[in-house]
């Protein structure tokens, strides 16, 4: 059911059951299959996005014409938030990278949930900080020269996005393809496949297929701080 779903997303989790219903009342479902370009930068939009299934990577074009992974989101993240505030155009792609199922709200609606509900305003801010925050680090990390530090700290987003920390280590069960790595990382597909076989080397990661996990994730986090 949508309002079960809604209750796991966290700006909707307070919410009690009849608020979570009136939102899904306006909410509708769209599938878009793997590969699938669901946002276009520059297009004009006044759509909210939730993930129900699936995954999607935001991305922006270089001048060079290299796509740079700005993040990847999962089940239970929004996406097209900036629109519906400022009217302005998309600021980034949005690509399935899956079959991927997602339920939309129109701006109108939207606002007048906020108005509602000005509880989710507050978590909306909460996970936008987050977001800008994780922008910071990206353009920290994509300044670096060094792309092995680049890989590790690129691991690292992907880990606090999705991993799960069990007995000192974190598990990512769905780890991105080698060139999504590379996109997010600033760097070639080769170079991340040759970064991955180091880290395996030293004894810092596993990996099995898209299974990969840290080692010992706190030594891991601080020698690439």
């Amino acid at each position: 059911m949508v309002k079960n779903m809604l209750s796991l997303v966290p700006i909707f989790s307070e919410l009690d059951d009849s608020a979570l219903e009136k939102i899904a009342s306006r909410m509708q479902k769209r599938t878009y299959p793997k590969d699938k370009i669901i946002l276009m930068e520059e297009d004009e939009g006044d759509t909210f996005f939730v993930l129900d299934k699936g995954s999607v990577k935001i991305t922006r074009i270089s001048e060079d014409g290299r796509e740079i992974i700005l993040s990847i989101l999962h089940e239970g993240d929004f996406f097209g938030e900036m629109t519906i505030f400022d009217g302005e155009a998309r600021s980034a792609n949005v690509v399935s990278l899956e079959e991927t199922e997602v339920f939309i709200l129109r701006r109108p609606d939207f606002l007048e949930i906020l108005k509602q509900y000005p509880q989710i305003s507050i978590h909306l801010l909460q996970e936008l900080a987050g977001r800008l925050r994780k922008s910071d680090a990206l353009i920290e990390s994509l300044s670096l020269g060094d792309a092995e530090k680049r890989i590790g700290l690129t691991l690292l987003r992907i880990a606090e996005d999705q991993g799960i920390y069990k007995s000192g280590d974190v598990h990512i069960e769905k780890l991105p393809y080698q060139q999504d790595i590379a996109n997010m990382a600033g760097t070639s597909r080769e170079t991340v496949s040759r970064t991955l076989k180091l880290f395996e080397d030293r004894g810092i990661i596993e990996k099995e297929g898209h299974k990969l996990v840290m080692l010992g994730y706190e030594d891991f986090k601080k020698s690439f701080s």
